[in-house]
């Protein structure tokens, strides 16, 4: 029995943080039988068996106390213990949702509830303000955080969505309206208007601002992202307050075309590793954050279609020394252990924009925010202007 209790106790501590004898301190006082059974006969029996991660557990742990319902102090302990073992809190909001469709909307209302006081509780920012918006041939969402100040465009990378972006926003909405969305063939916006081109994202992102009566943006983009931003700024310079380029190029690269064929041709779960792997660090990639799983799930699911077409339209992006004369700010952001858009690549890019300041993050791979997004963050906040 002490064994079991021992072990029981550390996995308590491993999966909930702090000891059993004080969360459960009322039910160790009334019925000492009852704290046994918990302690020694379920965190030190099933709970700690390695077959699911303490990750799994919670999240199952959550689903099904919400499920049940009526147990909302319990469910409140297992969303704390599920933010505790790296579950984002946009997962256990689409745990809310995904609740709905089995267990009807009263219980996931009421999860909804206790998720939102607990996030509350631990000052996490509500997510950002979502806009539909009409552009020229299709819809597209627009994520808002922030209502005054300059306004700041994010234009994300190939194969993810706007939420690649979420990281930095709140610390970018300090004095600023941020907005970032979804470019065609992702997101909302997938499956529109295939194909498609260069200047076509750029006129997107021009729909974006004139959409928020934006006349002029300070515009930031990661890799394909970057590509549109540098269009955005040779077709409609007058419209750029500043510009900054994180992780991207200003010319294809021949591999753009085997990106394309090998969606087409091998499916999505074959593009997984290659992608993920140039993405991101070893180190990230062995602990699987939020970043990772946000990015391989969107890998995954791509349509290989829109897959194709937004690499073919990447591999067309023309303004390598068309920026030479820019006479709005521009930042070079390059990540040191970048394998993709290495720091030669980006330096290059300074080199041919004389006006632009060139900064590399220690120990960032491609995906910026999703690995660095402090650095990040306090990068972009160190150049953007803002109302505070």
């Amino acid at each position: 029995m002490e064994h079991g209790m021992k072990r029981g106790r550390r996995e308590y501590q491993g999966l909930m943080g702090g000891d059993p004898e004080e969360a459960l301190a009322e039910v160790l006082r009334t019925s000492p039988q009852m704290f046994e059974t918990v302690v020694d006969g379920a965190f030190g029996g099933p709970l700690s068996r390695p077959e699911l991660s303490r990750r799994a557990r919670e999240l199952v742990t959550v689903a099904v106390i919400a499920a049940g319902g009526g147990a909302d102090r319990r469910l409140a302990s297992h969303v704390r213990g599920a933010l505790r073992q790296g579950v984002a809190p946009s997962e256990l909001l689409a745990l809310c949702e995904h609740l709905s469709v089995y267990a009807g909307f009263p219980r996931a209302l009421d999860a909804l509830a206790v998720v939102n006081d607990v996030l509350a509780q631990q000052e996490i920012p509500d997510p950002p303000r979502l806009h539909r918006v009409a552009l020229a041939d299709h819809e597209t969402v627009v994520a808002q955080r922030g209502d005054h100040g300059p306004a700041v465009i994010l234009s994300h990378s190939l194969g993810v969505d706007w939420r690649m972006w979420e990281p930095v926003m709140d610390r970018l909405a300090n004095g600023r309206r941020v907005f970032a969305y979804d470019f065609r063939g992702h997101g909302v916006a997938r499956g529109m208007s295939r194909p498609f081109t260069m200047n076509d994202l750029a006129a997107d992102m021009l729909g974006v601002m004139d959409a928020f009566s934006v006349d002029r943006a300070h515009v930031v983009g990661l890799s394909m992202g970057g590509g549109i931003a540098q269009t955005v700024a040779v077709n409609a310079p007058e419209r750029l307050a500043s510009l900054a380029l994180l992780a991207t190029t200003d010319h294809p690269f021949a591999a753009f075309e085997d990106r394309a064929r090998s969606g087409e041709v091998d499916g999505m779960e074959a593009q997984i590793v290659p992608t993920l792997t140039r993405w991101f660090t070893p180190a990230a990639l062995a602990t699987n954050p939020w970043g990772v799983r946000y990015a391989r799930e969107h890998i995954r699911r791509f349509d290989p279609s829109d897959w194709a077409a937004a690499w073919r339209a990447f591999k067309d992006v023309d303004v390598q020394g068309r920026l030479a004369r820019a006479d709005f700010p521009v930042l070079v952001l390059a990540g040191e252990h970048d394998a993709s858009t290495t720091p030669e690549v980006m330096s290059g890019i300074a080199e041919r924009i004389p006006s632009s300041t060139y900064r590399e993050l220690p120990g960032t791979p491609h995906m910026q925010t999703l690995e660095q997004p402090e650095l990040v963050a306090e990068a972009l906040d160190e150049f953007l202007p803002a109302d505070r």
